[in-house]
């Protein structure tokens, strides 16, 4: 009985064992994943204080006054329903605040659920190239269940786009990298859906109410 307790202890010992450092390499190869994942990248938001990361640069879409005390930093997918009714609630925003808010828009494709939210960023980049990232934003959530190839060409010519340069550019995925990156960008920052905005550096998830963007931003004007 005794030999048979001894070789349990044994049995439970070893398998303990094994368990923990299954664990240890387990959790030392996700982090060290996760690392990699967002190796230089600067999350938008640290030690709670908000890093506008180059909004004033020109390869930010920002839209409303660039010195605005204010700013929305917005996390998208052209595919998203919820995303497509926010927008109209930050247009309203944008109107009523004039001056004081502007509002930087980031790319954050849900490709799991949303098979055009992707495409469709990246062809928004290949309006941007030609200045009218907005407007091209704007025609892709108001037709949002038109989204694919034909649509793109068909908004990009209403907007007078060239389309050489148009075509060649979303062929090419030249900004799939820029994509990825504010993808991870949002992920780094703790955007876990879309629409997932930061105001000032607090995160204001999902397509909420006027209402409650103008208390946040209230909020954040009353304490500059």
């Amino acid at each position: 009985m005794s030999n048979q307790n001894t070789s349990n202890r044994k049995f439970i010992f070893w398998l303990t064992t094994i368990m923990a450092t299954a664990l240890l390499i387990f959790s030392v190869n996700y982090f060290n994943q996760k690392r990699k994942l967002t190796a230089g990248l600067s999350p938008l938001v640290e030690n709670n204080e908000f890093l506008i990361e180059s909004s004033e640069q020109k390869e930010e879409h920002v839209r409303g006054d660039i010195d605005a005390p204010i700013t929305i930093v917005e996390f998208s997918d052209f595919q998203c329903s919820f995303c497509s009714g926010f927008h109209p609630t930050i247009m309203q925003v944008m109107q009523n605040y004039q001056g004081r808010v502007k509002w930087v828009y980031k790319h954050f494709p849900l490709d799991s659920i949303h098979l055009q939210a992707r495409p469709a960023a990246e062809a928004s980049e290949c309006a941007d190239e030609q200045n009218k990232f907005w407007e091209f934003a704007d025609g892709l959530f108001e037709n949002q269940l038109k989204l694919g190839e034909t649509f793109y060409r068909e908004l990009a010519s209403e907007l007078g786009l060239d389309m050489s340069q148009f075509e060649d550019c979303v062929s090419s995925r030249k900004y799939k990298d820029k994509v990825e990156q504010d993808l991870q960008q949002g992920i780094a920052s703790g955007v876990i859906g879309t629409p997932g905005s930061f105001i000032n550096g607090q995160l204001v998830p999902g397509a909420v109410s006027y209402e409650t963007l103008k208390s946040v931003i209230d909020q954040a004007l009353s304490e500059i």
